[in-house]
């Protein structure tokens, strides 16, 4: 079974070694915690649930909460939600990023957590749309997009700007 968790100290191994692998920037979602140790993720970890409440934020960010995205009980992916936009997430990454881990590429775990966190950001969000950004070097992503209702509002040389009605 497929379902989102939040982060949470109870998953702090499976957590850690899912966090520690993700590289550094793959397809645009950036992982700061690449090769962290389990003390730094420990540290880490406190900060990305105080976030998830709108606590100990840096300057000009806005609350994002991290979700885990299990197939029943090993983690498969990360996705995050930012809860509301500033100007440099509405010309940007947007509300939702998302990372699958490699070995689960290809069979749907993206389409539907996406799909999972879709639901999520309905209720959390205030804007009208959800906004996501993909690579143009990413299709797989863009059609994990297309299958969950988006529509490509815009684009540039390197991104897709994809809206997802609410």
């Amino acid at each position: 079974m497929l379902y989102l968790k939040p982060a949470n100290t109870d998953d702090f191994e499976k957590e850690f070694l899912f966090v520690r692998d993700i590289p550094m920037d793959e397809n645009g979602y950036i992982n700061e915690y690449h090769g962290v140790n389990r003390h730094g993720f420990k540290i880490a970890l406190d900060i990305i649930i105080a976030n998830s409440r709108g606590e100990m934020l840096p300057e000009g960010y806005v609350p994002m909460t991290s979700y885990f995205l299990w197939n029943d009980d090993t983690i498969v992916g990360k996705l995050d939600l930012r809860h509301y936009l500033c100007e440099s997430l509405e010309n940007g990454a947007g509300h939702i990023g998302y990372y699958i881990a490699p070995e689960y590429r290809g069979k749907g775990f993206g389409t539907e957590g996406l799909g999972l966190i879709v639901d999520i950001a309905r209720k959390v969000v205030p804007e009208d749309e959800i906004y996501l950004r993909v690579h143009k070097d990413n299709p797989a992503s863009l059609r994990a997009m297309m299958k969950n209702g988006g529509y490509i509002h815009h684009e540039d040389d390197e991104s897709y700007f994809v809206r997802i009605k609410k």
